[in-house]
């Protein structure tokens, strides 16, 4: 996915008056899950899966009387399919539950105490309605690939679904011992078992949102490509794929993480895998363990797979070690790998390219306002899953990260995103935590810039013309914001002034009002004006001689 900037507003006035967020998951700041461990059996002869999640909670606060999971429970409507609870033990006492529709609910045995740590141990089965699919892949061959985004995980996994609780992670998979099981984080047992079975645990030692649990189960060629920071870059592709998997996908991990770890922050993920996978039909940017669609892997290194590559890398940093807090903020997530990805190419294949990423995407803006005028980048409820993106919180976002570096520079957009991902790095952040980042680097208060461009819908149309003054040895330029959407932007955008041959002098303009005239003083006869000559805002302009 491709990204731009972002930009952040900072004055109390201005929080006030933008709209209010509400994410409608029932959140309790009371109840924080530490770790998951997942214990699951796989078979060949049934989709069932049975499985054992054992949950440890750190309560952070008295009077909890009972802790709530999501958890998808079978039923006629889901065509007999989603999970059925067996028992719930904690401490070697079973504990009364409920389980209705998509919520498990366990009474506890006392209230819980400040700092409280408990662990509850949950038996069930079940065939996965979705979140897990099992089936054929492309060659026939039988596959069990998760699919969590953005809360299919509970179809399978009791959990917290939601990204503002994250917990490590621990996966223990017995299946048939034809398949290898890849996982979150680092392997650290394999073991064959009597009757053609084998285990495999893998361990996710750094807290991740819970849509970032991932599981992978097939026949697999496994490719250990590099090493960097000293974790290990693994490529996991279908066995009739390897070779073509393994050239596809051995470039450009390490120089994509090289560029992130040295201009944003660590990576601070165990390994980074790049997986093959029939749950996917894009990337899915799984932490240390990316999957992507089986019909990526075609052995020439295009471009577009290639770009997938570099986005989901970028999540590791956004999205994956920098979270969240609402689904409302996702842009936080999506528009910043978008973005990200062209920063990359930037660096690694030249500023033409770059901006050809930044054409690309305004196409896409530009595509979706038309159809969707009113829509707005934060949201303010996502009760609909189906909702969570668009192409605005992809690309619209990307553009408005790129117009905050825009405003505050190259240099101090870096440290602003240096220090915002030292600030939430493995935790939860919100849109104006992150504004907060970038007014702290800047100096200045972006409360404008983020209200019109995030919390409010529209887009910039700017009609205008210029003509010279010879007399008076001037430029005229006059513009209109002509949307009809009933937005109205202030922005600066720069203008560059071209007489003959010389290098053309820049300035900055300071749109405020529907229609404003600027008058610039020049010695040097212009013969021509080009209006954002470096593509530093998103709009439709259209600047004429008089």
């Amino acid at each position: 996915m491709l990204t731009k900037y972002i930009l952040y507003t900072a004055t109390l006035v201005m929080l006030f008056l933008s709209p209010a967020v509400a994410d409608t998951y029932p959140k309790n700041q009371k109840i924080d899950v530490l770790n998951y461990v997942f214990r699951i059996v796989l078979s060949d002869d049934t989709d069932e899966i049975t499985a054992e999640a054992s949950v440890d909670v750190r309560y952070a606060g008295e009077g909890v009387r009972m802790l709530r999971l999501d958890l998808v429970k079978a039923s006629a409507a889901l065509g007999n399919k989603g999970m059925t609870v067996s028992k719930v033990i904690s401490n070697g006492q079973a504990l009364s539950f409920t389980h209705e529709d998509a919520e498990l609910k366990i009474n506890l045995p006392e209230p819980s105490k400040q700092n409280q740590r408990s662990t509850y141990t949950i038996s069930y089965s079940g065939i996965p309605a979705t979140g897990l699919k099992i089936g054929k892949n492309k060659y026939g061959d039988r596959t069990f690939f998760s699919d969590n985004w953005p809360d299919k995980g509970r179809n399978w996994l009791p959990i917290i679904d939601h990204p503002y609780d994250k917990a490590m992670c621990e996966f223990i998979v017995t299946a048939p011992a034809h398949y290898q099981v890849v996982s979150n984080g680092l392997k650290i047992e394999e073991s064959d078992l009597p009757n053609g079975m084998r285990l495999t645990h893998w361990k996710q030692s750094v807290p991740i949102a819970s849509w970032l649990y991932v599981l992978g189960v097939a026949r697999f060629a496994v490719q250990y490509v590099d090493t960097f920071d000293n974790k290990s870059i693994e490529t996991w592709v279908y066995y009739q794929d390897r070779n073509a998997g393994f050239y596809d996908f051995a470039v450009p991990t390490r120089h994509v993480l090289e560029f992130y770890s040295s201009y944003v922050g660590p990576f601070v993920y165990e390994k980074l895998a790049n997986i093959q996978s029939n749950s996917v039909s894009g990337g899915m940017e799984a932490a240390s363990a990316i999957l992507y669609s089986e019909n990526s892997v075609v052995g020439d290194r295009n471009e577009r797979w290639r770009n997938v590559i570099i986005h989901e890398i970028a999540h590791q940093w956004f999205g994956n070690s920098v979270t969240e807090y609402d689904r409302d903020d996702v842009w936080l997530s999506e528009g910043f790998a978008t973005y990200f990805t062209l920063l990359f190419i930037e660096h690694a294949y030249g500023r033409d390219a770059f901006l050809q990423g930044l054409a690309d995407s305004k196409k896409r803006v530009d595509a979706f306002q038309t159809k969707n005028p009113q829509y707005r980048i934060v949201h303010n409820n996502l009760s609909d899953m189906d909702q969570v993106t668009s192409s605005h919180t992809y690309q619209k976002g990307s553009w408005i990260l790129h117009m905050l570096r825009g405003i505050v520079g190259t240099d101090v957009f870096w440290k602003g995103i240096q220090s915002y991902y030292q600030k939430y790095m493995n935790g939860s952040a919100t849109t104006a935590d992150f504004r907060k980042e970038m007014e702290e680097a800047s100096g200045i208060s972006l409360a404008e810039f983020f209200e019109q461009w995030l919390y409010k819908p529209g887009a910039l149309q700017l009609n205008g013309t210029w003509r010279y003054n010879a007399a008076k040895k001037e430029v005229v330029i006059t513009l209109e914001q002509v949307q009809t959407d009933g937005s109205l932007f202030k922005m600066p955008i720069q203008v560059a002034l071209y007489s003959g041959t010389e290098k053309p002098v820049i300035e900055t303009l300071q749109l405020n009002t529907k229609q404003q005239v600027f008058t610039i003083s020049s010695n040097a006869v212009v013969d021509q004006v080009v209006l954002d000559p470096d593509s530093w805002v998103l709009m439709d302009a259209r600047l004429s001689k008089k």
